[in-house]
């Protein structure tokens, strides 16, 4: 890992994570360089140990970026960890390879997070790069989970994205902010431990969301701030491997963050729900991933005895109350039976 300099504590750093994406370096970090011009903001790039020409590249057309490199691919959460303690800076912006943004996208979230102390993540707005005017699955207008530990967004509900029409452009608190663009302070990052390394890839952004605002932190989406997501860069939404993670991520990011009081009613009917699920896909034709819906679920119980000690630790530092964002109702019921496909129909 290159040895960075410590000394100066920047305003800003943005800290991309790349595992094999010259391609998208190519296509989408000048954008990065032309539209981060405030003062005292530096572009890193952490490398997952790529097997590219990933580092070459930068190092050749763009050496005003620094570089991290780790020794190996350690995946989305551990990588970031790992990256994170050579950056020295308030603010960290996490944001994905395959993300093209804007002019003007860091300084109106910058701005509110200096004159609301109490918000210590917050999100852009994230369109869809290939469909310019349809929100992103993986963030949207700000994320939210509902009683079951499904997360869905403003503009994205399960499947369906929305035109962005200007009905979420007003700034509002939510449950959490994606990873693919992630704005938090430095200090709150580290007071929760970071990201769970054991996650490797998918969901450890919400999970993180979770363990801040169960101790009374409040995050926000600002949608002044627009960026394109071209989304599944790494892993496309119809990979095994994904579908994998994200049942088994989610399931483990419930356990450590639930309330006792609902934990094991929510667990019985996820268990109802997943293997519903992974024979929908099964009679799709898709029984890898059905297969990997049950791998998911036995993974995740063999690791509830290591988790157990975690959940203990996590619960001890919250606070009494529902989290802003914590949807009450089942999304799942009212997508498929109620026909309510829309956030503005699930808040009602």
């Amino acid at each position: 890992m290159n040895a960075l300099s410590k000394n100066k504590t920047l305003k800003t750093a943005i800290v991309i994570l790349n595992y094999n994406g010259k391609h998208f370096l190519e296509q989408f970090i000048k954008s990065v360089v032309d539209f981060s011009t405030l003062p005292d903001v530096s572009i890193y790039v952490a490398d997952n140990a790529s097997t590219d020409d990933s580092v070459s590249f930068l190092k050749e057309n763009f050496p005003q970026i620094k570089l991290i490199i780790l020794n190996e691919n350690f995946g989305y959460a551990g990588g970031y960890n790992k990256a994170l303690l050579e950056v020295n800076a308030e603010y960290y912006i996490l944001l994905n390879s395959d993300v093209e943004v804007s002019e003007n996208w860091i300084e109106p979230i910058i701005k509110y997070m200096d004159s609301h102390q109490e918000v210590v993540a917050c999100q852009p707005k994230i369109l869809a790069y290939h469909d310019k005017k349809r929100f992103e699955h993986a963030g949207a207008a700000g994320g939210f989970i509902d009683k079951y530990g499904y997360p869905f967004c403003r503009g994205r509900v399960l499947g369906k994205a929305e035109l962005d029409e200007g009905q979420y452009d007003t700034i509002e608190e939510i449950f959490w902010a994606s990873g693919a663009c992630l704005f938090i302070r430095k200090n709150d990052f580290w007071e929760v431990g970071g990201f769970d390394a054991s996650f490797f890839a998918h969901m450890e952004e919400i999970d993180l969301c979770w363990r801040l605002k169960s101790r009374g932190k409040h995050i926000a989406c600002v949608p002044e701030s627009v960026i394109y997501h071209v989304g599944g860069g790494t892993l496309t939404v119809e990979s095994p491997k994904k579908t994998y993670l994200n049942y088994r991520n989610n399931l483990l990011m419930i356990y450590k963050n639930i309330a006792t009081s609902k934990l094991n009613n929510v667990l019985l009917v996820r268990w109802f729900l997943d293997y519903l699920s992974a024979l929908q896909m099964f009679l799709a034709g898709k029984k890898e991933n059905a297969r990997n819906v049950l791998k998911a679920r036995r993974d995740f119980n063999k690791k509830k005895i290591v988790y157990k000690h975690r959940r203990k630790e996590n619960l001890e530092s919250t606070v009494e109350m529902e989290p802003t964002g914590f949807l009450n109702k089942s999304i799942v019921f009212n997508y498929y039976i109620l026909n309510r496909k829309k956030y503005t129909e699930l808040i009602k």
